[in-house]
C-alpha cells in the first residue's frame, strides 16, 4: 500500500497486481473504497449470446477479499457500477453469491448506485444509497462538475497512457485534482478511458492542477495531465 495526502486525510493506494492501482484504504473511516466492480457483467453479455468467461465475478470478488485482509478494512464503500445491471445480484451463481453474502454480513458495507445499477435489490446484501458523505467528503459514482466540496468517484476506469520505446502501455490509476479524485476501476471485465481524456479532465473542474497517481514499488508516482493556463 501507498500512502499519501488528500484533503487532509491519509490515504493508501492499494495494488491488487503488483504496481497496479485497484482501490483505495482510508485509515481514519478503517474503509476500502472500490469503484466499478461491473459484477455480473459476464452473465449480462450471455442474454444477448456474447460469450465471456462466466466468472468474473468470483474473481473480482477473491480479489476484494484479499484487499479487505490486506488492509484490515472494517467497511467498504463501493462506488458505483456495483454490477453491470440492477438485475445482477439475481445472477451471481452459488459460489459467487456465497462469497458476497459472507462479505456484506462481516463488514459495514455501503453500495453507492451507479448508471449501470441504479437500482438494486435485497439480494445484493449491505446498504444502498445514491451517495454518502462522511468526514466532509462526498461519495458518489460521478465526480460532480463545478462542485467544491471534497470528493471520491468512480465511473471513468481512468488508465495512464503512456508511450515508451515505441511501446504503449497503459495501467489503471487514480486521477486527482486538489480535492477531488476518480477511482480506478476494481473489477476483473473493465476496460479503461485515457486518464487525459478530455471528458475527466472536464468532470474536475475548476481545478489548478490534475495528476494521475501510480503506484511504483513502495513509492507513488504523479504523473502530470493537465495545469491552469497562468
Amino acid at each position: 500500500m501507498v500512502p499519501f495526502s488528500f484533503c487532509g486525510q491519509e490515504m493508501r493506494l492499494v495494488t491488487g497486481v503488483p504496481g497496479r492501482a485497484s482501490a483505495l484504504f482510508w485509515p481514519r473511516e478503517q474503509a476500502l473504497l472500490v469503484a466499478d466492480l461491473h459484477l455480473e457483467k459476464s452473465s449480462f453479455f450471455a442474454r444477448s449470446g456474447q460469450m465471456l468467461p462466466p466468472y468474473d465475478s468470483r474473481e473480482t470478488l477473491e480479489r476484494l477479499s484479499m484487499a479487505v485482509r490486506l488492509t484490515g478494512a472494517r467497511r467498504v464503500f463501493a462506488l458505483g457500477d456495483n454490477f453491470h445491471d440492477s438485475m445482477g445480484p439475481e445472477r451471481l451463481e452459488p459460489h459467487a453469491a456465497g462469497m458476497l453474502a459472507a462479505l456484506t454480513r462481516a463488514l459495514d458495507w455501503v453500495w453507492i448506485t451507479g448508471n449501470h445499477d441504479p437500482q438494486l435489490g435485497p439480494d445484493a446484501g449491505g446498504t444502498c444509497l445514491e451517495e454518502l458523505h462522511t468526514s466532509g467528503i462526498a461519495l458518489r459514482h460521478i465526480a460532480q462538475e463545478g462542485t467544491l466540496e471534497a470528493e471520491l468517484s468512480g465511473h471513468f476506469h481512468p488508465r495512464l497512457v503512456v508511450e515508451t520505446r515505441g511501446r504503449r502501455i497503459a495501467r489503471p490509476c487514480a486521477v486527482m485534482s486538489g480535492n477531488r479524485m476518480v477511482l480506478p476501476a476494481f473489477g476483473s471485465l473493465t476496460g479503461g478511458m485515457n486518464a487525459a481524456d478530455p471528458a475527466i479532465l472536464s468532470a474536475l473542474q475548476p481545478a489548478e492542477a490534475i495528476e494521475a497517481l501510480v503506484p511504483a514499488r513502495e513509492r507513488l508516482v504523479r504523473y502530470p495531465l493537465w495545469r491552469k493556463a497562468a
